[in-house]
């Protein structure tokens, strides 16, 4: 196996980890903004407030996208395993 193999392989994996982690970051950050605003207007300060909204959103993306996220998981490791015979040489 050569490095440039193995720069692919390191390559793809994150580019599947980012793929993967896109859509609940952008859930949680989209959520967090709009509740650190709600924050700054009516100057309530609380902690908690900005924790409870973040993880029910955060729960409800992983129920809505986990299929996706598993399907694309399940591919990508498809996809190594069919190729490792070939890395083994």
């Amino acid at each position: 196996m050569s490095v440039g193999e193995v720069v692919s392989l390191m390559n793809g994996g994150i580019l599947q980890i980012l793929l993967i982690t896109a859509p609940v970051l952008i859930i949680a950050t989209v959520v967090g903004l709009i509740v650190s605003i709600l924050q700054a207007t009516t100057q309530i300060q609380d902690q908690t407030i900005s924790f409870v909204p973040k993880i029910v959103s955060i729960m409800a993306a992983l129920i809505i996208f986990g299929p996706w996220m598993f399907t694309v998981i399940r591919t990508y490791t498809i996809g190594i395993f069919n190729q490792l015979p070939n890395m083994v040489k």
